[in-house]
């Protein structure tokens, strides 16, 4: 199992002033762990969707605090290595692995990792924060590490329903962009679903839950009553995170008719 971040220090982005920071390191950094739009519940019922088991090699894209890792390790796969961008994240996950794990650093469009060496990828809250173009070139990568029969599994944001309006849309990522500092594109079920098949993969129903990421009923249940009286404690004595918080979770709040966390289950035939 991946051990907690104690030292709020360590985390990515920790000597970036707090109005300037990404918005999960700002979280982060006041003792959220768990960062995920659709919560621990929707992460748990992926990794269930995935089927993890003993004869697994598993590789994930952007492990980020290791929460995910810990929750796969949990399972005993063969091998199991983290593909991270940041050499802060990298350097801290790493530390907290087991010996049958390891992390190596690049970015998850061109891991270096061998083809046809996993038999399950998994991504969480990565796809969202990129371009068309640097998705798909993700999407190609975990196509080209997975074995034939390999399953690739996606927690990211939707919006809901496909017909969103154009203009509603531009706004919403104007307004998560704005407020969690890093470009925020979510798609809608069904391109979500379509960029997968485009890239050659089987898709599974999705599942879609409602974004409540700063609700505090969503808080006490991804970190425990402990974990959340923790945070809470920390945005008290933090004005100015406060305000970012405060920020972000107005957007969620005001776009929660649209707003949705979804995991979908890919296999590549």
């Amino acid at each position: 199992m991946v051990q907690d971040v104690d030292d709020p220090a360590l985390l990515p982005g920790s000597e970036l002033h707090v109005p300037r920071m990404p918005g999960h390191w700002l979280l982060a950094k006041l003792g959220k762990r768990v960062l995920r739009p659709g919560g621990l519940a929707l992460t748990h019922g992926l990794i269930d969707g995935l089927a993890v088991t003993p004869h697994d090699d598993l590789v994930e894209f952007a492990p980020g605090l290791g929460l995910t890792a810990g929750l796969l390790l949990d399972r005993h796969p063969r091998s199991y290595v983290g593909v991270e961008r940041d050499r802060d994240a990298a350097a801290l996950v790493a530390r907290r692995l087991p010996a049958n794990a390891r992390i190596v650093t690049g970015a998850a469009e061109r891991s270096g990792l061998a083809a046809g060496s996993a038999s399950v990828v998994i991504g969480e809250a990565m796809l969202t924060m990129n371009p068309d173009g640097h998705r798909r070139a993700i999407i190609a990568e975990a196509w080209r590490l997975l074995r034939p029969g390999g399953r690739y599994g996606i927690h990211e944001l939707a919006i809901v329903p496909d017909d969103a309006p154009a203009s509603v849309r531009a706004d919403i990522e104007s307004a998560l962009s704005s407020s969690i500092h890093v470009g925020a594109r979510p798609l809608t079920v069904c391109e979500w679903r379509a960029l997968l098949e485009d890239a050659g993969f089987v898709t599974e129903a999705p599942t879609l839950v409602p974004m409540n990421l700063l609700n505090p009923g969503r808080l006490i249940a991804d970190e425990g009553l402990g974990g959340a009286l923790r945070f809470a404690r920390n945005l008290l004595f933090d004005g100015k995170a406060r305000q970012r918080v405060r920020a972000m979770r107005r957007v969620f709040q005001a776009n929660r008719a649209y707003l949705r966390g979804i995991a979908i289950v890919a296999r590549k035939p």
